[in-house]
């Protein structure tokens, strides 16, 4: 049987379009402010290490919220790159990664296999938390500044080494 050569370019192109739309689907995130005048809603929890964490006292240090989860492949990706910025920041900036909807023990292998010894990891099981941060796409990221205002809003994976992100904190 003979295909034409116009039905095998066809399919070649979409074959070359399919594994670049699967590669900029992975590293594609969005940056932008955080909405005018929308409150930042509150952020208690206890991690995973039984600290406990409330988001309004930590006005004056800069905070980064994560939202992700151990079945999400882009936040799986990012991790890495938040254990890093944690470790270099120190004490400069809180990062606080938001596990939702899953049990705490998943989180807890996950983070450990992982070996994400500097995230401050706070299980959101029903996804509650989440939900009043208007999260719907992960991972998304909060950026919150000293005065414990938040500034910006990320979807998506981001290398937090990396120099864009460096220019957000």
């Amino acid at each position: 049987m003979r295909i034409s050569t116009r039905r095998q370019a066809l399919a070649a192109l979409a074959g070359v379009a399919m594994v670049a739309a699967t590669d900029r689907a992975l590293a594609q995130f969005e940056a932008k402010p955080w909405p005018p005048g929308r409150a930042l809603p509150p952020l208690a929890g206890t991690d995973l290490n039984g600290q406990a964490w409330n988001l309004a006292e930590l006005k004056g240090r800069p905070v980064l919220v994560n939202f992700w989860a151990t079945w999400c492949a882009p936040c799986k990706e990012e991790m890495p790159t938040l254990q890093t910025l944690a470790e270099l920041e120190g004490e400069r900036l809180v990062v606080l990664a938001v596990n939702v909807r899953e049990q705490a023990s998943r989180a807890a292998r996950f983070v450990q296999s992982a070996g994400l010894t500097q995230l401050h990891v706070l299980p959101d099981p029903r996804g509650a938390t989440a939900r009043a941060w208007g999260v719907g796409v992960f991972p998304t990221t909060v950026l919150i500044d000293r005065e414990g205002r938040a500034v910006r809003t990320v979807t998506g994976a981001v290398d937090w080494t990396g120099p864009e992100a460096q220019g957000w904190l």
